[in-house]
C-alpha cells in the first residue's frame, strides 16, 4: 500500500514541478561534481580496480566513424571511471531477433536499450536485467543510490516511478519529452515538386489522394513505408495503453476515460485501421516487403526512394530526423493524434544493465555520466567536435562534410536529452517547446500503473509468440484481415488471452482503488 501511495503522490506532484525539473536539466550543472563524473570516492574505487571494457547494445545502424568516436569516448571514460566502451549497434530490422537471442543465450554484455513497447516487462520476467534500486542486490547493493546519484538529481521522479515493475527499476529512463503523439513524416521537397496540399491531411483516410499522386507522378518512389512497429496500429498512433509493456495483449485507450481492459483485436479502431492499411497495400501505396523488411524508417528515408513514414512525434522530430539522415530542410511532420501521457511514455526509452555483466557498478557509472556529463553525452550522440560538427554557439551546432560518417540519430535513447546540442536547422527553442508539449497532454486513466506479468508469465510468453506470427502481416496490410483476423483471435484465446485480460483488470482495479482511498 505504501508503494501505491508513493506512486499517487508522485503523480499528483509531477505536473506541478515537471517544468521546473526540465529547466534544471537543461544546463550542465546536474552532475555530481564539476566534471560531471561520479563522486570522488566512487571514482577512486573504480581507479583502484582493473580497467573494464563496457559493451553497450542498442538499435541503430553502425556508423563509418564509430571506432574514432569510441576512441574519443574512452579518453573521457578512462580517467573518470577507469573503463572503455564498445558500441554495439544492431540494425533496427534485426533488433528484436538479435537482442532476444543475446538475452536467451546469456551472452555477456553490460548495457542494453529497452522500452515498454519493446518487451521490457517480458525480458524482466526472463531475468535479463538487474534491479537497480534493490538494497539487497548481492554485493552491489542499490546501484542507483550508490552510483547513479546524478540520475536521481536530474531525472523527474515520474520517470523512475512510472518505469517500476513490482516496485523495482530494471532500467534507467532517458530524460526526454513525456507526452506522445502519432503522425507521419514526409519529404516536403517532393510534396512541393508535385504541388501536394499537405495541410488537408488530418486522418489516415486523408492520405489516400496524396499517396495516389506520389505513386502516379513519381513511380520511382514508395509512397508509404511501413515496417513492423511503425504502422497505423502502433501504440503511439492507435492511442492504446498496454499498462506497462506493449508486447503483452489487452489495453485501455489512453485518449479516453474508461478503465475497462479490452482485447486489442476487438477494438473498432484496430479493425478499421487494418482494413484501410490493407486497401493501401492493394493499391500499391505501401512497400511490398513491409511485414519482413529489416530496414528502419530513418534508413528508408535516407535511401531516397521513400516519400512518407509513420512515426511517433514530438516538437521538431522532422528536423531532428533530417539531420540524422542528411536530409536537412527536406522533411516535415503532420500530427494526427491527440497528445497523451501514459506510464508507457515514462518507460519508452531506457538503458538496462544485463544480468550477464561482469561489472554492473561500472555500467551504472557510465549510465550516470550520460545523464550528467555534457561532453560525453554529445560526443556519443553527435561525434567529434570539429570533425562531425562545428559549434555555432555554446549549444548550437552545424553539419560538416563528415557529419554523414557519424550520425546515429539516437539522442532519444541515451541519458539526458536536455544536455544535447541543437542543430542550426532545428528550432533554437526546442527544449522550451518540449516543456510546452507536455503541459496539456491528455493523461491516460492508467497513468502510474505498471502491470506485473509474473502471475501469467506462461500465457504471456505464448501470446508474444502468437503476436510475432500474425502482427507484422496484419498491421502492414500484407494479408486480408477478414480472413486472417479470425484465425489470430482464435490462437490468442487458445494461448490464454482471457486469463491475461482478467489479471490486468484485477491489478488495475486494485491500483485505482488505492488511489481513491488515498484521496479520502
Amino acid at each position: 500500500m505504501k508503494a501505491w501511495r508513493r506512486n499517487v503522490i508522485v503523480l499528483f506532484a509531477f505536473f506541478l514541478f515537471f517544468t521546473l525539473t526540465l529547466t534544471g536539466c537543461g544546463g550542465d550543472n546536474g552532475s555530481m561534481n564539476e566534471a560531471g563524473g561520479p563522486s570522488k570516492g566512487d571514482s577512486q574505487s573504480a581507479m583502484g580496480q582493473k580497467s573494464y571494457k563496457l559493451k553497450m547494445v542498442y538499435p541503430g545502424s553502425p556508423q563509418p566513424d564509430q571506432a574514432k568516436v569510441e576512441e574519443a569516448l574512452n579518453k573521457i571514460l578512462q580517467p573518470k571511471i577507469n573503463a572503455t566502451i564498445e558500441l554495439m549497434p544492431i540494425d533496427w530490422g534485426q533488433w528484436d531477433n538479435k537482442s532476444n537471442l543475446m538475452i536467451a543465450s546469456r551472452e555477456k554484455f553490460d548495457i542494453l536499450f529497452t522500452a515498454q513497447w519493446n518487451g521490457h516487462a517480458v525480458n524482466v520476467s526472463k531475468g535479463a536485467f538487474l534491479p537497480l534500486n534493490d538494497d539487497g542486490l548481492d554485493k552491489y547493493g542499490n546501484l542507483l543510490k550508490k552510483y547513479g546519484q546524478g540520475v536521481l538529481d536530474t531525472l523527474s521522479p515520474m520517470f523512475l516511478e512510472g518505469a517500476k515493475i513490482n516496485g523495482k527499476n530494471y532500467a534507467v529512463p532517458t530524460n526526454k519529452e513525456l507526452a506522445a503523439q502519432g503522425g507521419v513524416i514526409y519529404r516536403s521537397d517532393i510534396a512541393k515538386e508535385l504541388g501536394l496540399d499537405m495541410t488537408r491531411v488530418k486522418t489516415i483516410q486523408d492520405l489516400e489522394p496524396i499517396l495516389y499522386a506520389v505513386k502516379e507522378k513519381r513511380p520511382d518512389m514508395i509512397p508509404l513505408f511501413l515496417r513492423q512497429g511503425d504502422t497505423f496500429n502502433a501504440h503511439y498512433f492507435a492511442q492504446t495503453d498496454a499498462l506497462g509493456d506493449a508486447t503483452i495483449p489487452c489495453v485501455i485507450l489512453k485518449d479516453q476515460d474508461s478503465t475497462k481492459v479490452v482485447k486489442t483485436s476487438e477494438l473498432d479502431r484496430y479493425k478499421e485501421t487494418l482494413k484501410m492499411t490493407r486497401d493501401y497495400m492493394k493499391k500499391g501505396f505501401i512497400n511490398k516487403d513491409a511485414a519482413t523488411t529489416s530496414l528502419g524508417t530513418g534508413d528508408a528515408l535516407k535511401a531516397g526512394n521513400v516519400f512518407m513514414i509513420v512515426s511517433p512525434l514530438k516538437p521538431g522530430k522532422d528536423a531532428e530526423m533530417a539531420n540524422g539522415i542528411n536530409l536537412q530542410g527536406k522533411l516535415k511532420q503532420i500530427e494526427m493524434t491527440a497528445k497523451t501521457v501514459s506510464t508507457g511514455e515514462t518507460a519508452g526509452s531506457m538503458l538496462g544493465i544485463s544480468t550477464t555483466s561482469d561489472d554492473p557498478v561500472r555500467a551504472m557509472m557510465f549510465i550516470n555520466l550520460l545523464h550528467t556529463d555534457k561532453e560525453l553525452n554529445n560526443l556519443l550522440n553527435f561525434g567529434i567536435e570539429g570533425v562531425h560538427y562545428r559549434k555555432v554557439s555554446d549549444n548550437i551546432i552545424k553539419a560538416t562534410d563528415a557529419t554523414k560518417n557519424y550520425s546515429p540519430g539516437a539522442s532519444w535513447m541515451f541519458g539526458n536529452q536536455f544536455l544535447n546540442y541543437i542543430w542550426d536547422t532545428e528550432d533554437p527553442q526546442k527544449w522550451d517547446k518540449f516543456k510546452e508539449f507536455n503541459k496539456d497532454a491528455k493523461k491516460s486513466p492508467g497513468l502510474g500503473f505498471t502491470f506485473n506479468a509474473e502471475p501469467v508469465k506462461t500465457e504471456v510468453a505464448a501470446l508474444v509468440n502468437v503476436g510475432k506470427e500474425y502482427d507484422p502481416a496484419l498491421d502492414t496490410g500484407s494479408v486480408d484481415p477478414e480472413k486472417t483476423l479470425p484465425k489470430y483471435t482464435e490462437k490468442l484465446k487458445a494461448a490464454g488471452l482471457d486469463k491475461i485480460q482478467a489479471e490486468k483488470q484485477k491489478q488495475l482495479d486494485a491500483f485505482l482503488a488505492s488511489k481513491t482511498q488515498d484521496r479520502r
